[in-house]
């Protein structure tokens, strides 16, 4: 009878053990001292984002002034020159890839280093090469200079892995995960790792995506090239399943096998 008992009582903690809780598995879960429905401040502005190498820009010259001295320096989208065609929602634009020496090249002005400057900081000295060697001052000439898509990486306990590209200047981790198609009940979100090149090399940065107060994290909103990594669950590699359901069968049929086992050396 204590023998049963005891079997009773291992079978049970191995139950609880192997399952996996909810607050694992659940994004942004409220603390105790934010109320529900409460108003968060999301503190959006980030550093401005330097530029590296195999980033892809997408840059637009308009001078309504002179429009065909601006053909000149826009690539059209059939063009076979040093710009990367990319598709986005049924649209196509001409970006400027950045070399492995930090340079892009653009019709007329030539080679042009990119490395490690701001859209902004680009976007001014194009302009003001274009001002000096081109066009006039009252010509109103307008420069725009953007990522062509935020690329990134997912690696790990995740449901789409490989490179990921989303069309728009500011993605949240939570958004970049979603739209690479999730992490799956075996993956640990209190976890998540950043891996972000810098100018110095490469840095790891750890989020807990189960809590709300992730949000205000300096590393919520991820940037271009940036690898999001997610571990396996303990449960995982166990082998005992992702629900109770699931970890009470795979322990019923353990202990059966024993049991028949033992009983059939006994009777030997």
């Amino acid at each position: 009878m204590r023998s049963l008992i005891g079997l009773l009582i291992v079978i049970l903690v191995l139950m609880v053990s192997s399952c996996i809780p909810t607050r694992k598995i659940t994004y942004l879960q409220e603390s105790d001292s934010v109320k529900n429905d409460s108003l968060i401040t999301i503190q959006k502005v980030q550093p401005p984002y330097r530029l590296q190498i195999n980033d892809i820009l997408s840059i637009q010259i308009k001078a309504p002034y002179d429009p065909q001295l601006v053909s000149m320096f826009n690539v059209s989208a059939n063009s076979n020159g040093n710009a990367s065609i990319q598709q986005a929602g049924g649209l196509y634009f001409s970006g400027y890839t950045i070399d492995q020496h930090g340079d892009i090249r653009v019709p007329q002005l030539g080679k042009i280093k990119a490395l490690g400057l701001t859209l902004e900081e680009l976007r001014e000295l194009i302009e003001k090469r274009l001002l000096s060697e081109y066009f006039k001052e009252n010509a109103d000439l307008f420069v725009t200079v953007r990522l062509g898509g935020l690329r990134y990486v997912m690696a790990g306990e995740v449901s789409g892995k490989g490179e990921q590209t989303i069309y728009r200047d500011q993605v949240s981790i939570v958004e970049a995960i979603a739209n690479g198609g999730g992490v799956p009940i075996t993956g640990d979100l209190t976890n998540v790792r950043i891996v972000r090149q810098y100018p110095d090399g490469v840095k790891v940065h750890h989020l807990d995506l189960t809590q709300l107060e992730v949000i205000y994290s300096p590393y919520y909103y991820i940037q271009p090239n940036d690898m999001i990594v997610v571990d396996p669950l303990p449960q995982k590699s166990l082998g005992t399943g992702t629900t109770g359901l699931a970890s009470f069968t795979t322990i019923i049929s353990v202990v059966t096998t024993l049991v028949t086992t033992v009983l059939f050396f006994t009777r030997l």
